[in-house]
């Protein structure tokens, strides 16, 4: 073998393994685990004593209550296994009646499915303490209790949920800190891909447009990652250790937040940067290496973890700097004075992310607790989104207008056509028609088509698969062993690889009952039958059962991202004239502009996964994206340039500038509201204010300038970078507007 191809090799094995040893390591395989235990060790013991059936149903009880422990603060995640407890107790003693009277079963099926899964208005969470309800429902089918009475199966199960919440509290007090460590290790990654991709984008002969989808989407993706953060270092226990550590993981946070809002802050339109890059070419390498040497630093810290031994030192990024810092300095004799403001300027952003780089490193040191300015709790708690429990909300959302009223009644319809197709042809095990349903179908059309392809296809691969072991091995030991294994894997796998969660969870279905039935050829036949009609029963559904297509939704998306925009836009003029301390109303205004946005990308995203027939105005909703994320980056250059320098007095044509802006984000609102949408007035090429050039500078006396005349330069960049900004965001405001007067209102 070649060298080259040897290393190949070698570099793909090491790849894998790494892959493999940080899945072993993750909180999903622990959690699958502790499932497996909860599930498997009341079985055992009940064999063991005699009383199979009670360790059975809490068995059952613990697998229908673990959906509701996700990634997020142990107090979220004992409310929701408590009420999952609850709910499957209920359902199960209902459920148990089911199997007496077909007329009366089917009416009460399709209620109590559209009744649970309607509780998902109430958010994420309660969309998984919904699934378990559902899960309870459909697996009532599958077992009846020949020794206990309904109501004692029922309250063994509920008994089930409460040992799984004893499991996870015991695993919670042993390693604490695993879910936080692991959501940073995958917010750095992601911070990192992020830098890289706006890196990627100074350079003009990119293709601008997939870079733009790809930060579009890997900013949805921090978002996310940081509302997760945001919850568990808030509202976490108040325990000395933990406490500590937490205090100082926020402060992290706090930097990964600011480095994301530095990244999309750009301090100059991109059009005016490929004008200079196009004509000195070599200094887009030079900005390049810097911001992909701070991405790498990221990766590093990830991967160090908590050992300070692998934390990356200072000196290389430093190097870079030196070097960018006396290139950009040696242009100022030889540049128009508006190029070299913009290269300084882009340079100083650079420079934060250095700061904030390495504020991280040294929190992430274990610095002296009496050298840390600490986050105010109580402050903090400001920023967590709060969740709306009133009963109204049902009401509201009890129309055709609602996504979650529509998923819901297509669920439960879809539900009762499922049973009765079972209860019509010789299915072995009916309910896996409507367990797979329960599984597939989601609110949205994308996710619900691409959970049928993966379900089917995972269980034709775990079907052939466990064939193939079943005539190779006829051990029943074996069979159980691989079977937990398999049901262990699946349950690792089920958030990130649902292809591959649904080939193990058939292995693991397969060897169980192959311990417990001889014909096993019959049993993959029917599993794989009765998921396909359960597939197919699912997508049939969403794409013609009251279809709730994302382009209905789209204008409410892009409002709520406007006005969060529009008003992150008056905090920023606000502080702007009366200066001092960033007050919190600042900060949570920024954070929503951020949350808005990246909720609007999500949407579009759903809407580009849908049929074409359905993707309504694709290309002028996709530029309206655009604009909006161009306007928060304008809005983000903006809040970080007067944040961090000194500035002067608000002039009255900033204050009359940004009121015209606000006056078009306030016209493009009513535009997204109204059915009709009439625009006049003056646009960014015609009105008189924003036509005013910028501040002139003669570049002959700028160059003689000294570096000591430190005053005059920080004002002319000043006023040049807010002007500079106020007219591309008057700019960018007036083409939305434009563009949201011509989309067609559906």
């Amino acid at each position: 073998m070649k060298p080259s191809a040897l290393s190949t090799v070698i570099f793909g094995l090491s790849r894998n393994f790494e892959e493999l040893r940080q899945f072993l390591k993750s909180t999903s395989f622990s959690r699958a685990i502790l499932v497996g235990i909860a599930v498997t060790l009341p079985i055992v013991l009940g064999l063991q004593f005699g009383c199979f059936e009670v360790g059975l149903a809490l068995g059952f009880g613990a697998f229908w209550c673990s959906p509701g422990d996700i990634t997020g603060s142990f107090q979220h995640k004992r409310v929701g296994i408590l009420i999952s407890a609850a709910m499957v107790t209920v359902v199960s003693f209902i459920g148990g009646y089911l199997h007496y009277e077909t007329w009366l079963s089917l009416p009460v099926l399709g209620i109590l499915s559209f009744s649970i899964a309607f509780i998902s208005v109430y958010g994420f969470r309660a969309s998984l303490i919904s699934f378990s309800g559902l899960l309870a429902l459909v697996l009532s089918f599958a077992h009846d209790a020949e020794e206990l009475e309904i109501y004692q199966h029922a309250l063994l199960i509920g008994a089930g949920g409460l040992w799984y919440l004893l499991l996870a509290d015991i695993w919670n007090r042993i390693n604490p800190k695993a879910e936080t460590e692991e959501l940073f290790s995958e917010t750095f990654v992601l911070t990192a891909e992020f830098l890289e991709t706006r890196g990627n984008l100074i350079a003009p002969y990119k293709a601008r447009d997939d870079l733009q989808s790809e930060l579009l989407k890997l900013q949805s993706e921090i978002t996310e990652k940081h509302t997760t953060l945001r919850e568990i270092l808030i509202l976490s226990g108040q325990t000395a250790g933990w406490s500590h550590y937490r205090d100082k993981r926020l402060l992290v946070f706090v930097q990964l937040v600011e480095m994301m809002e530095t990244a999309i802050a750009n301090p100059v339109n991109y059009d005016r940067m490929d004008e200079l890059f196009t004509e000195h070419p070599q200094y887009i390498k030079l900005f390049q290496d810097l911001i992909f040497k701070m991405s790498d630093q990221l990766r590093m810290i990830s991967e160090a973890g908590n050992d300070k031994n692998k934390m990356p030192g200072n000196e290389l990024v430093r190097r870079c700097f030196e070097k960018a810092s006396k290139e950009v300095a040696s242009l100022r004799k030889t540049l128009d004075y508006e190029q070299f403001l913009m290269l300084q300027n882009f340079l100083e952003y650079q420079e934060k992310q250095f700061k904030k780089l390495k504020r991280i490193k040294w929190l992430l040191g274990d610095p002296n607790t009496s050298d840390v300015e600490f986050i105010d709790r109580k402050a903090a708690k400001r920023f967590l989104e709060p969740q709306d429990y009133d009963p109204r909300l049902l009401l509201e959302n009890f129309s055709f207008k609602s996504v979650i009223f529509k998923h819901s009644l297509r669920l439960a319809i879809t539900v009762m056509i499922g049973y009765v197709l079972g209860l019509i042809f010789p299915f072995q095990n009916p309910y896996w028609i409507l367990l797979t349903i329960i599984v597939i179908m989601r609110p949205n059309y994308g996710l619900t088509k691409s959970r049928a392809k993966d379900r089917s296809i995972g269980t034709l691969i775990g079907g052939g698969v466990a064939a193939g072991i079943v005539f190779l091995i006829q051990n029943p030991y074996a069979y159980g062993a691989m079977g937990l294994l398999s049901l262990v894997i699946a349950f690792s796998l089920i958030q990130t690889r649902s292809r591959a969660s649904a080939a193990f969870i058939t292995l693991s279905v397969v060897f169980v009952f192959a311990i417990l039935e001889p014909d096993v050829l019959s049993v993959i036949k029917f599993r794989i039958l009765d998921t396909l009609v359960g597939a197919g029963l699912s997508y049939a559904a969403m794409r013609w059962l009251f279809p709730a297509w994302e382009f209905v939704e789209m204008n409410e998306s892009i409002e709520k991202s406007v006005k969060a925009n529009k008003d992150f836009l008056h905090k920023i003029a606000e502080y702007y004239q009366r200066k001092g301390n960033v007050p919190n109303s600042y900060k949570i205004a920024r954070k929503n502009a951020f949350l808005e946005t990246s909720n609007l990308n999500s949407a579009f995203q759903r809407m580009r996964q849908e049929p074409r027939s359905k993707q309504n105005e694709m290309d002028k909703n996709y530029e309206l994206v655009v604009l909006n994320h161009n306007f928060l980056a304008a809005l983000a250059s903006l809040s970080t340039y007067i944040q961090y320098h000194r500035t002067t007095e608000a002039s009255e044509r900033f204050k009359l500038g940004t009121e015209k802006i606000a006056k078009n984000m306030e016209l493009v609102i009513e535009c997204l509201k109204e059915n009709k949408c009439e625009i006049s007035g003056e646009t960014s090429e015609t009105d008189p204010l924003f036509k005013a050039d910028l501040p002139s500078f003669d570049s002959v006396n700028t160059r003689d300038l000294k570096f000591e005349e430190e005053k005059s330069i920080r004002n002319m960049q000043e006023a040049h970078l807010i002007w500079e900004q106020l007219q591309w965001l008057f700019s960018i405001s007036s083409k939305m507007l434009t563009l949201t007067a011509s989309v067609e209102k559906k």
